[in-house]
């Protein structure tokens, strides 16, 4: 954490491992996990695996690099692949899925849940031409900026991607702040996908990985190019030993980051002339245009971190956050638009 920092709201990436994860960690059981014997990887796996309704799991350090393979293991090179315009395998992860699997990416509209249609689907499919690259596979995200995507949409669009002969991928990056929100299980949210990238140290607080679903012969293809993009580990059970214990004792909690977001976003609409929208554990906050840049200066000032993003602030709630916190940027903002009504400037 950046010294003289009181909060840190820039992301749910912040998180720092529990004592008691870290216990976990230290009393894992290891072993090579590139010859597969890591009884903790395994042990994380199959968990995964069968919370998700599919047949196989492979553990990744990132999340990232599991979107890349998941994404790669659809795909040939010069296909194409459908997507949200503001996913994160889009905009987010640096062009991997062009720069080093050759697939090229067809943005679809959001509305301003981050949703997108079955009927923009259909119309993003190319026609068989040889113009045209071969469409192959529908990327989806859930959550999308904090949005949860409802289990019936997620149904919608899988089922017109598999009449379109599409696969799905889904993104999960905040995937357990969506169950939890919906208050359904995560199998619930991925009925209906190929593959799915899990997240796990954002929201479960556990300081690296991901694990990527999906059916046998998927994930036989993806742990091949795990190992093609570098992500062949070894004695890796004492990370996964935080993911498991992030699984056992951090779900349930996701409400409180939700319930935290929720209180900032009130105490935001009690201020005059901010824009404010509140998904699951993000809130967004949009001040006068004139004003932007002399907030975000404040609240660094004030030792408080959040994404300082023009016109719209981001800010998010975590392991890390209590409700002191959020009262703590609350009375910042607070103070600083009162500032200015006293004198007219910032």
């Amino acid at each position: 954490m950046i010294a003289d920092t009181r909060a840190d709201f820039r992301s749910d990436t912040v998180t720092r491992a529990t004592p008691a994860m870290r216990e976990a960690m230290a009393a894992a059981e290891v072993g090579d996990d590139v010859y597969g014997e890591d009884p903790t990887v395994n042990e994380l796996q199959d968990r995964l695996a069968d919370m998700a309704g599919k047949e196989a799991a492979l553990y990744f350090p990132t999340a990232t690099q599991g979107n890349l393979a998941a994404v790669l293991s659809h795909c040939r090179r010069g296909d194409e692949y459908l997507i949200g315009r503001n996913y994160h395998i889009l905009l987010n992860e640096a062009s991997g899925t062009s720069a080093l699997g050759g697939a090229a990416p067809w943005p679809i509209d959001v509305d301003e849940n981050g949703s997108i249609t079955p009927e923009a689907v259909r119309s993003a499919v190319k026609e068989e031409d040889q113009h045209h690259p071969v469409t192959r596979l529908l990327c989806l995200e859930n959550t999308v900026n904090g949005s949860a995507q409802p289990v019936d949409l997620i149904d919608d669009l899988a089922s017109t991607a598999r009449e379109l002969g599409l696969a799905v991928h889904l993104d999960g990056a905040r995937l357990f702040n969506a169950a939890v929100a919906l208050d359904v299980p995560i199998a619930a949210l991925l009925d209906g996908v190929d593959t799915a990238s899990i997240c796990l140290s954002k929201g479960l607080g556990a300081p690296i990985g991901a694990v990527l679903v999906g059916d046998a012969q998927t994930i036989g293809r993806a742990f091949r190019l795990r190992k093609m993009l570098g992500g062949g580990m070894r004695q890796v059970g004492h990370t996964a030993a935080a993911a498991l214990y992030g699984l056992d004792h951090h779900v349930d909690r996701l409400s409180t980051d939700h319930e935290h977001a929720r209180l900032i976003a009130e105490g935001f609409r009690q201020i005059d002339g901010l824009g404010v929208t509140q998904a699951t554990n993000m809130v967004w906050l949009t001040p006068p245009a004139e004003h932007s840049e002399a907030l975000a200066a404040h609240l660094l000032a004030d030792g408080i971190l959040v994404c300082a993003w023009q016109p719209t602030m981001r800010i998010v709630t975590h392991l890390d956050v209590g409700p002191g916190h959020a009262e703590m940027l609350i009375d910042s903002v607070r103070a600083f638009f009162e500032d200015i009504g006293q004198d007219g400037r910032p």
